[in-house]
């Protein structure tokens, strides 16, 4: 299982989101995307603790709770699904091919 953290101030680190979740149990990972464009982070984050009630845990008390001026939306992370892709097509009704 893995924690999705939305909202997220875009000066957070991944050592701050450590410590934070650290409160409520082991955190084994912490998974801050950067956006490519930008190359600043996307105001969102994935973490994942050593045990499901330790994540629970951490949902329980952290979901709209107030850090670092921002109200945080915790919850459990939705498996990645293969339809996230659009196999190169824009869906804005632009064209993307590639020659």
């Amino acid at each position: 299982m893995s924690i999705y953290v939305g909202n997220l101030s875009y000066e957070v680190k991944e050592d701050d989101l450590r410590q934070v979740f650290a409160e409520y149990g082991t955190v084994k990972n912490v998974q801050l995307p950067i956006d490519r464009e930008t190359g600043r982070m996307r105001g969102f984050g994935f973490v994942e603790m050593e045990s499901d009630a330790q994540e629970t845990a951490a949902i329980d008390a952290l979901d709209t709770a107030d850090w670092m001026g921002r109200s945080l939306k915790v919850n459990k992370a939705k498996p990645k699904t293969d339809g996230g892709s659009s196999g190169g097509r824009r869906g804005d009704g632009g064209s993307s091919r590639r020659y």
